[in-house]
């Protein structure tokens, strides 16, 4: 009445379990690896706008001196201007929040000394110097 299988298919539960216990150990092992990933992609992408800028910066600068015989630095409202320092919009500061204007430009004084609430950037006219506008620990450095 009842016919033998003779080919039985599918996992048994000890074997799903087994699976699903040595995917947990792989997981815990490859998540902590991969949570700094965020904070590297953020450094990586300040720390090229921040390049970006102070190429443009530069070469404003050395344009200055080739064409007018002075040499001068941007002012505050010539960064923030497209096709005057740089080609295309200020880039943001991966730091500061949307909310924020991180692709603005403030007056800075002192490197490292963030500005206000507002501005992705901070920029002393005087000496064509740019840092980020936050308090981000290390990135003052760059």
């Amino acid at each position: 009445m009842f016919s033998k299988l003779t080919n039985p298919k599918g996992f048994t539960l000890i074997e799903l379990v087994i699976i699903i216990v040595v995917l947990g150990i792989l997981a815990a092992v490859a998540i902590p690896k991969y949570q700094d990933i965020t904070s590297e992609a953020k450094e990586a992408s300040g720390r090229a706008s921040l390049g970006a800028l102070r190429s443009g910066i530069t070469i404003f600068y050395a344009n200055a001196a080739v064409k007018t015989g002075t040499a001068t630095w941007p002012s505050v409202a010539d960064l923030g201007t497209v096709g005057s320092v740089m080609e295309q919009a200020i880039p943001k500061n991966p730091y500061q929040v949307d909310a924020n204007a991180p692709d603005s430009v403030v007056t800075g004084v002192t490197k490292g000394v963030v500005v206000g609430t507002r501005g992705g950037w901070a920029y002393n006219a005087t000496t064509g110097e740019v840092w980020p506008n936050t308090n981000t620990v290390g990135e003052n450095n760059w």
